[in-house]
């Protein structure tokens, strides 16, 4: 009898993480295919006219004030985070994205991923411009000790054309 009793709860047990794992990985379907529509978004946005962007992050902030759900949120980052877009805030874009892409943030999930490769992309990017300033600017420097040492050239060259002129006429001449 305890026998049979154990066998159906060990039975009950597995069927009820079996119904677990069947909706978990439902919820993992919704969010790959939010991906995918995220992604396609993405597409769109970067097609879209300057005036429609501006509409689109209108309507998108308002909808996020409304909503600070991940597929709110995640539209807006993709919308700002946008390279070449007019409303392009890529420092907004990634601080809309910190919640979901920070570590230690609830379970993984194909949302979070994609957050977390955005979020990446966004702060290497941000390095790289960073870095291409910093190059810039060391140019410049170049540039600027460049000219100086021309002008110094040039004026040592005046200087030697000038003693020479002076030797020239100190010379007496000859007849």
């Amino acid at each position: 009898m305890i026998r049979n009793g154990l066998l159906l709860v060990l039975a009950l047990l597995l069927a009820g993480c079996a119904g677990l794992r069947t909706l978990n990985l439902q919820e993992t379907e919704l969010e790959e295919r939010q991906v995918i529509q995220l992604i396609n978004y993405a597409q769109h946005v970067a097609t879209m006219t300057a005036e429609q962007q501006r509409g689109e992050y209108n309507a998108g902030s308002q909808e996020f004030a409304r909503d600070k759900e991940a597929m709110s949120r995640m539209r807006l980052a993709l919308l700002l985070a946008t390279p070449g877009a007019s409303v392009h805030d890529a420092v907004r874009a990634a601080g809309l994205l910190e919640p979901m892409a920070a570590p230690g943030s609830n379970a993984p999930s194909p949302l979070r991923s994609f957050a977390r490769l955005l979020h990446a992309q966004l702060n290497e990017r941000a390095s790289e411009q960073k870095r291409a300033g910093q190059l810039r600017e060391q140019i410049e420097v170049r540039k600027e000790a460049e000219r100086t040492l021309r002008e110094q050239l040039e004026a040592l060259k005046e200087v030697e054309r000038t003693i020479m002129q002076r030797g020239q006429e100190s010379q007496p001449r000859r007849r």
